[in-house]
Order: structure tokens, then C-alpha cells, then sequence
């Protein structure tokens, strides 16, 4: 409620995302609680925005595996590395005996990734990603080689970021992507 009045109010590009979403009902319960909220505004006779982005977090197996068919109700897409990484790989990060082997660029978190950019961008929906990966300049080619449209960071690493993407080259970074798509562990 309070999200689409100051959207009315200021007229923002207002985006309103809904986390942890693993499968279709989510979005469209989500979805119907925002439309109730809309039209009892309006009957109230509060300004509210013409146009609302909608958007999931992918963040759980399930909704990458399903992002072909939640991406025909969803503006856009966030890529939550860090939980994703945790329930791919069946790792409890914040386990000091484990958190080792919550790798994101572990070649099955990468191809979850890379589902979610298709089935995204086959909609013509775009898509960010958060977590620590999208700060790491190791993972800056692989991540614009699987064609990701937005990297959110902590404002600290913008500057490295920037400093190595300048340098990288599209098509380059497509066929290292697919290289590194086709290995079996971080190792490789």
C-alpha cells in the first residue's frame, strides 16, 4: 500500500519485487494482493501509478528450473546468488565447516543463471542480479557472457567492476561463458 502511493505521489519508475518465489501461484497471489491494494486506493480516491514493474527474486532451484513460465507474468527477474548458490548446492553458508563449498560460480549454480537470462530475455523481460557475485571481477565475464542486463553491488565495488568490464569484449565473454558452462566443478 504504502509502495503504490508514493509511487502515485512521485510518480517513480516504481518496481516491486516479491523474494523466495519457487513457483507460479506465488506470483499470481502476490500479484492479485497488489491489484486489490490498487483499486482500494483508487476508490479512495489516492493517486496511484499508471504502471507498476513487477518483479521476482530467483533465489530458490525451482523458479530458475521454472523461469521459462514465470517470465510471461513478471517484468524482470533478480538473481539472488547467494541463496541460490545455498539451496543448489545444499550448503549452509553461515556453517564455518561448509561455507567453502557455497561456490556461485559452481557450474550448476552458472546454468541456473544462464536459464533464467534465456527464459528472461526470451520474454524480452530483462535481469538483474545481487548478491556477492555480482561484485566479483572474476565473475564479471561469465556473467556478461550469459547476457545479464543489471549487476547490483555494494556502491564500494562499482569502480573495480566498471574498471574490468571496460575491458571486456561481448562476444569474448559469450564464448568463455559457454566454455565454462561445460565444465563439471569450480576446479575446472
Amino acid at each position: 500500500r504504502s509502495l503504490l502511493r508514493a509511487g502515485g505521489i512521485t510518480g517513480v519508475d516504481l518496481r516491486i519485487m516479491v523474494p523466495m518465489v519457487s513457483g507460479l501461484a506465488e506470483i499470481r497471489a502476490a500479484k492479485s494482493v497488489m491489484n486489490q491494494v490498487r483499486d482500494a486506493l483508487q476508490d479512495e480516491g489516492k493517486l496511484v501509478p499508471e504502471k507498476v514493474q513487477f518483479g521476482i527474486m530467483i533465489e530458490v532451484p525451482s523458479a530458475a528450473l521454472l523461469a521459462d513460465k514465470l517470465a510471461k507474468e513478471v517484468d524482470f527477474f533478480s538473481i539472488g546468488t547467494n541463496d541460490l548458490t545455498q539451496y543448489t548446492l545444499a550448503v549452509d553458508r553461515t556453517n564455518s565447516k561448509v561455507a567453502h563449498l557455497a561456490d556461485p560460480l559452481n557450474p550448476a549454480v552458472l546454468r541456473l543463471i544462464k536459464t533464467t537470462i534465456d527464459a528472461a530475455h526470451a520474454e524480452n523481460k530483462w535481469v538483474g542480479l545481487c548478491g556477492e557475485l555480482a561484485g566479483e571481477p572474476l565473475a564479471a565475464p561469465i556473467l556478461l557472457g550469459l547476457g545479464l542486463d543489471e549487476f547490483s553491488m555494494s556502491p564500494a565495488l562499482i569502480p573495480e567492476i566498471k574498471h574490468v568490464m571496460r575491458k571486456l569484449h561481448k562476444k569474448e565473454c559469450a564464448e568463455f561463458a559457454l566454455r565454462v558452462l561445460d565444465k563439471t566443478d569450480n576446479q575446472e
